[in-house]
């Protein structure tokens, strides 16, 4: 059966369902199509069910660390399958709240089942052909699973199938030093594993300034997680009930025995089974759909949002996607995708925050900066929930004063960082910060101070 529309959205994810009601409720027929979950990478797999888990992850630390605090425990013991529980739950809510939401929505039609295109106008979802004006691709992306020595023979865990587990590993390997492998990391540490975390570059978290990785390292270390770095060829085997993770090329060298490994090493967009060609739209050679400032395809009519496009993996980017191109075609805006600062946190504990540019890109880019640096060993708040890893780092463009950039690890991190972020948008120089009062006592109050005592980055 062939049924037309003004629009047909591909993907519930976090663009997806904010933007098919929008077009409904300017009037559209909208249908949105969805092959598996409602919510996406974020509710399902993501941001909802591991932010639950580590909430639960920080109470197990806190009641072991009550002597800290003037209380004692007994034995902390993590019962896994209730941890589950509670995060399936959570989980259960949110999904059904955004499929219940969209079906309730007038002239939108929910379409289930794995949508293709066979036109540029026109998809296939199972016996139906939908074709629409305007197509929006929602797709999201999955974890990548390397051409790894091994890969095929060991039994591995994904940041989507380690979710399920309903009994501790006794020692999990996390293969992969970047933030979803950290989050796992330390999460399943305080549930009461061992844990070895491995990467092939000389320091977790590579991407961050050097202090903010050896920031994450102390914590590690401090809390009887491995390290080890500068891995130059992980591979896999499988032993007598444990697995083997070898990280050097050298079959003789030592193996870090694991009863499980989790692959943490990236993600791969879910566009490989939409047959883009015969829409004639283009896609990079990682399977990202290019798109321009307004969010649009090299074909005019189909726009790319979220993680799929290749423009920030995160799940407020992809709901930033919806707004650009919701304001442009409904209100007649002209707002880019070339206006957004880049902001995201690590969800380790202490949090990193980061918005703008690292410190070394200020270097590289040859900007002439103003840095102001702060440890939470000065901060107050910190000092007072006995959390001081970490520390304030603001840049300030010497010539025009505005921040460029700023780097929080530590208590609050991920909340903190937004009024330097609303600073940025607002594009005041840093003197809008100073001149503020803050409360006392936080960690947002110190920023004022971190940049009030700016000194040449050298």
């Amino acid at each position: 059966m062939k049924q037309s529309f003004d629009a047909i959205v591909v993907g519930a994810g976090q663009a997806g369902p904010s933007l098919a009601v929008r077009l409904a409720t300017a009037g559209q027929t909208v249908a949105l199509v969805e092959r598996h979950l409602f919510g996406g990478t974020c509710v399902n797999t993501g941001c909802t069910p591991t932010k639950a888990m580590v909430a639960s992850a920080h109470a197990a630390h806190l009641a072991r660390r009550g002597q800290d605090f003037g209380f004692t425990t007994g034995d902390i013991r993590i019962d896994l399958r209730a941890v589950k529980a509670r995060k399936d739950a959570i989980v259960q809510r949110s999904r059904s709240g955004v499929e219940k939401w969209l079906r309730g929505t007038k002239n939108c039609t929910v379409v289930q089942g794995h949508a293709a295109f066979e036109s540029p106008h026109t998809l296939r979802v199972g016996d139906d052909l939908l074709e629409a004006d305007q197509i929006f691709l929602n797709v999201g992306a999955r974890p990548l699973i390397p051409d790894m020595p091994g890969i095929g023979s060991v039994p591995f865990l994904t940041s989507t199938s380690i979710l399920e587990l309903e009994e501790l590993p006794p020692h999990l390997a996390v293969v992969g030093g970047g933030y979803v492998g950290c989050e796992f990391a330390q999460m399943f540490r305080r549930f009461g594993s061992e844990v070895t975390i491995l990467d092939k570059n000389p320091r977790l978290t590579p991407r961050e300034d050097e202090d903010a990785s050896a920031v994450i390292h102390d914590v590690f270390k401090s809390e009887g997680i491995d390290i080890a770095v500068d891995a130059t060829c992980i591979h896999l085997e499988q032993g007598p009930g444990r697995i083997h993770v070898g990280v050097d090329c050298d079959e003789r060298a030592p193996h870090i025995e694991a009863s499980h490994v989790l692959l943490a090493i990236g993600r791969t967009p879910n566009t490989n089974d939409l047959n883009l060609a015969a829409a004639g739209i283009e896609a990079d050679a990682h399977g990202y759909i290019p798109v321009d400032d307004q969010l649009r395809t090299n074909v005019h009519h189909v726009f790319a949002l979220g993680d799929c496009n290749g423009r920030a993996a995160f799940t407020h980017t992809a709901y930033n996607d919806y707004e650009i191109v919701a304001d442009n075609l409904l209100n007649g805006a002209a707002r880019r995708l070339s206006d957004r600062i880049p902001i995201y946190a690590l969800f380790t504990d202490p949090p990193l925050a980061h918005v703008g540019l690292h410190e070394h890109e200020v270097r590289d880019r040859g900007i002439r900066a103003l840095i102001g640096k702060r440890p939470m060993t000065r901060v107050s708040r910190a000092i007072e929930k006995g959390e001081t890893f970490g520390f304030i780092k603001v840049l300030v463009d010497e010539h025009t004063q505005h921040i460029v950039g700023a780097t929080l690890i530590g208590t609050g991190a991920d909340e903190a960082i937004h009024c330097i972020a609303t600073c940025m948008y607002a594009r005041q120089p840093a003197s809008l910060l100073t001149h503020s009062v803050h409360i006392h006592p936080t960690v947002a109050e110190l920023i004022p101070t971190v940049l009030g005592g700016l000194q040449p980055l050298t």
